[in-house]
């Protein structure tokens, strides 16, 4: 395969949000012990809308400042083209686990997200797309990935553009013009808790696939929580989801906490 800048490609691993990952040799001159990397490629319509892309995207994971965002290691240029370089998880994600994996570890990589989430919040910056492709499973627990995304959250700031977006993981305020927040990511984390317990997600199988028909089978509907949630894990995803903000936890971190408090009810510490 064809590379970029010194990163070799070895196969390629999928689009995400504005841009397209691929698994590649990590450079020597990296110092990290790792012996490959992803590399995400931005490209868009012109070198400025990629660059005005990338660099939002990178300025957010350095200011969040979290190891529990996936660690960058190297950006630049090339052409019309802009890339970084971030560590790559051979475990695969909370939607495509490479290996099997129990209840409590899935759990554990949602706890993290909750921090990750959290880290970003007090920076001022809503992710915006959390769901369980991007987060990504680690021998320790997880780490949240894609902030392609990702906004300020400004007063007055409404998402217009809903790109790739995991909407079965967005909270329906989102799709009905409301801003980015604290609270809309943690409706992201209560579902995709949902999802890391049960396998499956707050509204079933949802049968459309075009956005639009998608979004409007979302608002037409309900969340409605497996039967097999126990109940504080019920109790927690209740909360995160609750249509009064007010009702849902105040912070990401209170998420996080929450979520380790279940190992008794999971069987395993958290």
């Amino acid at each position: 395969m064809q590379g970029i800048a010194d990163y070799e490609f070895v196969r390629p691993l999928g689009e995400s949000n504005y841009g397209t990952n691929y698994l590649a040799t990590a450079p020597a001159r990296l110092g990290i012990p790792a012996g490959e990397v992803v590399v995400k490629v931005i490209a868009g319509p012109t070198s400025d809308d990629a660059f005005r892309r990338a660099t939002r995207e990178l300025k957010h994971f350095s200011v969040a400042d979290s190891d529990r965002l996936v660690a960058v290691y190297d950006a630049g240029r090339q052409g019309g083209a802009f890339y970084y370089a971030m560590e790559f998880l051979p475990l695969g994600s909370l939607e495509r686990p490479h290996v099997e994996i129990g209840t409590a570890q899935r759990v554990a990589a949602v706890r993290d997200a909750a921090l990750a989430a959290h880290a970003l919040h007090e920076r001022g910056i809503a992710h915006r797309d959390i769901k369980p492709a991007n987060v990504l499973l680690a021998e320790d627990g997880g780490r949240l990935a894609d902030l392609g995304l990702s906004q300020l959250l400004s007063p007055g700031m409404v998402t217009t553009g809903l790109g790739q977006i995991g909407l079965e993981f967005t909270d329906p305020a989102i799709m009905l013009g409301a801003q980015a927040s604290r609270a809309s990511d943690i409706w992201s984390l209560g579902a995709t808790l949902h999802f890391a317990i049960t396998g499956s997600g707050v509204y079933g199988e949802l049968r459309d696939t075009e956005p639009l028909l998608l979004v409007r089978s979302i608002l037409a509907s309900q969340p409605s929580l497996s039967p097999d949630l126990p109940p504080a894990a019920r109790e927690l995803v209740e909360a995160c989801l609750a249509a009064d903000v007010a009702a849902r936890p105040r912070t990401a971190a209170e998420v996080a906490d929450r979520i380790a408090g279940l190992g008794a009810e999971l069987g395993s510490a958290v």
